[in-house]
């Protein structure tokens, strides 16, 4: 029995087709466009952009989402390509399930579920952050706060997290949501959509006229900068080694901002259910791309010009809620924005955390049909035809993960399942260009091979520069996988079935 066995493509296309048994198709292009901006405007921008300045890039965090949205741009090329062909829920894992075989397919739905269930993780926390801010600290540190997790104040006092119960609230409403429907949940998504943009927009066009230019000199960070220790001698940043400084630190940053992209291909999980996915589903990855790489940029030169990197390293000053922050120091008459903007991002993150519980639990859903996971994961709603008890399941474990573990953690480890994501679903093109070139294509990926190599290697230079520990938890991560896979998977998936005739792909030309 191969390791590499395929899935036809006829049988993709079966139940794509299929839609009495399947998802509901209610989804248009406009949904999907704000389905892809309500995933990649959260935590990536209000968070990681801060983060990415502050451990790695300095000012130079600009050039840290060109680098990334570059390789987005790539990526997503690619996505936009199987995405119209295979217009089926499972994104990356569906896709290499056809080109790539059984086994590697598994391993990136393993992948994916760093990207969506940890990604919802990591926005909770943030979700519970930006809640504690607007509540002028009202929340217990050792409430809102990982086990693992523990700062001393200027003052000496030491504090510790017990429990993250703030973002356990909000992965409970909106699972609640995402099990009523798609529908309903697309058009919260859009109401958020609207809000959040307006607010990035705001934020940037007031906070243009706060810009001050010694604070984006120099726009790297210098090498030699020193370690920045708290009040208890505990290091919050260093910027020893190559990714840390410089150059090498906007490769960095790169790596951390990344995770505000993941969104787009997030678009993909949503093929079974959108009206026209041939048309829709490139217009709707690409699309939203192109709009938040924009809003990025901007909103990353004016929030290092309004406050200096160095500050988002001190948890007391704009670590955490880094745009409140950044406005209520120094945007003097403008504190009313800094609520407003913690209100819209609370609610931008709601968006986030709505759409990667979606795309997990839709990858669930056809890992179930395929027979690699249990069938509890694929079974409907009986009235709403929402994958419920995936969703169930996957707040227990994304839950608990919110609750207890500390927000970086998490965040880094979504980078990696996203970068790995995207260099096999590049690597995906070309292989299934060579092995199927008759197949009808709506969208083409353009310049291949040199457009999917390309996003293969920025993805992998990307993974690179993440930090080594992340990359230990990843490989552990990834072993654990490949147990599972051999253990349980193997002999239940549905390819292992005797006697089987499946259509072939030419039936749906």
């Amino acid at each position: 029995m191969s390791l590499f066995r395929k899935k036809d493509l006829g049988q993709l296309l079966a139940q794509a087709n299929d839609n009495e048994k399947g998802l509901k198709r209610t989804l248009g292009a406009g949904n999907l466009i704000a389905l892809g901006i309500g995933a990649i405007i959260g935590a990536g921008l209000f968070v990681r952009t801060a983060a990415a300045a502050g451990q790695n890039a300095g000012p130079a965090v600009t050039m840290s989402f060109i680098i990334a949205a570059i390789g987005c741009a790539f990526a997503g090329l690619c996505y936009a390509e199987f995405a119209a062909m295979i217009p089926i829920s499972g994104s990356a894992y569906a896709y290499s399930y056809v080109t790539m075989g059984e086994m590697i397919a598994w391993v990136i739905g393993w992948a994916l579920i760093m990207e969506y269930a940890l990604g919802a993780a990591t926005v909770s926390i943030a979700w519970s952050e930006y809640l504690n801010k607007l509540l002028g600290g009202a929340i217990p540190y050792e409430w809102c706060h990982s086990p693992f997790e523990s700062y001393t104040d200027s003052a000496g006092v030491n504090y510790k997290g017990i429990f993250n119960a703030p973002a356990l609230i909000i992965l409970l409403a909106l699972t609640l949501l995402l099990i009523k429907g798609t529908q309903e949940s697309a058009f919260v998504n859009a109401i958020i959509v609207f809000i959040k943009v307006a607010i990035v927009l705001l934020f940037i066009a007031l906070g243009w006229q706060f810009i001050d230019p010694a604070n984006h000199t120099p726009y790297m960070i210098p090498e030699g900068t020193k370690p920045v220790i708290d009040a208890a001698g505990k290091e919050l940043a260093n910027y020893d080694g190559f990714f840390k400084h410089g150059l090498g630190g906007v490769l960095g940053g790169a790596a951390i901002v990344f995770f505000a992209f993941i969104g787009f291909d997030a678009v993909s999980t949503a093929a079974q259910e959108a009206k026209n996915p041939k048309r829709d589903m490139p217009i709707g990855i690409l699309g939203s791309l192109v709009v938040c790489t924009i809003l990025y940029i901007l909103f990353g030169h004016v929030l290092t010009g309004i406050a200096n990197w160095s500050e988002f390293v001190d948890p007391e000053k704009g670590r955490e809620a880094s745009v409140a922050y950044a406005i209520s120091t120094y945007m003097t008459g403008y504190g009313w924005l800094a609520t407003a903007v913690t209100v819209a991002i609370l609610a931008g993150f709601s968006s986030v955390i709505l759409v990667m519980l979606m795309g997990q639990s839709r990858i669930f859903y056809t890992m179930s049909n395929d027979g690699l996971i249990p069938k509890a994961f694929g079974e409907l709603h009986p009235k709403f035809k929402t994958p419920y008890k995936a969703n169930w399941i996957l707040f227990v474990f994304v839950g608990l993960f919110a609750a207890l573990v500390p927000g970086h953690v998490a965040g880094d480890l979504t980078s990696f399942g996203t970068l790995f994501a995207f260099v096999l679903v590049s690597l995906g093109v070309m292989i299934l260009r060579k092995r199927s070139p008759e197949m009808h294509r709506p969208f083409r990926t353009p310049l291949v091979p040199l457009v999917p190599i390309l996003g293969a290697v920025i993805c992998l230079g990307m993974i690179a520069a993440i930090d080594i520990r992340t990359l230990q938890f990843a490989m552990i991560w990834m072993i654990l996988g490949l147990l599972v896979y051999f253990g349980y998977s193997r002999k239940r998936s549905k390819l292992h079935a005797p006697g089987e005739i499946l259509p072939k792909a030419s039936d749906f030309q």
